[in-house]
């Protein structure tokens, strides 16, 4: 019999994009970025205990100002 993993071994979430199951360190902390395996969007972790998931922001160019 498989002992079950511990869930600071790893959690999963669904990726908001595709609905893929995304796995994440249990460790993981908010803010944190991850990639879906499903269609590699980045993915922000927006809670923990459990993981949720969010579409990470884009990256904006300031532009020097």
């Amino acid at each position: 019999m498989n002992a079950p993993i511990a869930s600071s071994e790893v959690e999963s979430a669904r990726c908001p994009e595709c609905r893929a199951v995304v796995a994440v360190p249990g460790e993981v902390i908010i803010t944190e970025i991850v990639d879906c395996d499903g269609c590699a969007a980045e993915l922000e972790v927006v809670a923990v205990g459990p993981v949720m998931l969010t579409l990470a922001p884009e990256v904006e160019e300031d532009w020097g100002e």
